[in-house]
């Protein structure tokens, strides 16, 4: 039997203790983690193939708006999964806007975030696909809860 590629996430948050403790629940979960402490540090990684990217949106330095735009540019593909405590209406709308596939506010259930993560590969536009244009858009943004 073939043995299945874990999914690589590349996880990004300029505080430590959340970094160490969501890499850690997500590699016990079965998930290949990167870590980036902020921004530039996560462009660097993006070499690296995520995935799917976890974002934090309030990081000194370029922020996480700037950060999912400069993202989707190099590879606008790739999943990002906005994980923020600032969270607002207004930054959730952008956030789509500008090609997240979800934006989820902390503290998070790491079995939401494990279940975006899977739907967010599972969902992922691979070369070839004829519909790979489109924004997911969650219900709760669509509805404007």
């Amino acid at each position: 039997m073939k043995k299945r590629k874990k999914i690589r996430v590349l996880l990004v948050d300029d505080e430590a203790t959340v970094r160490g403790t969501a890499g850690r629940v997500l590699e016990r979960r079965g998930f290949h983690t990167m870590l980036a402490a902020g921004a530039s540090e996560a462009m660097d990684k993006l070499g690296e193939h995520p995935d799917v990217v976890v974002l934090d949106m309030k990081m000194p330095g370029m922020d996480g708006h700037e950060a999912l735009r400069e993202i989707k540019r190099r590879d606008p593909g790739l999943p990002v999964i906005v994980l923020t405590g600032h969270g607002t209406l207004d930054s959730a709308k952008t956030a789509h806007r500008e090609g997240a596939f979800e934006y989820l506010t902390k503290p998070c259930d790491m079995d939401l975030l494990t279940m975006k993560i899977l739907d967010a590969c599972e969902e992922r536009p691979r070369p070839g696909d004829a519909h790979q244009e489109g924004t997911y858009v969650s219900p709760k943004i669509r509805s404007g809860e």
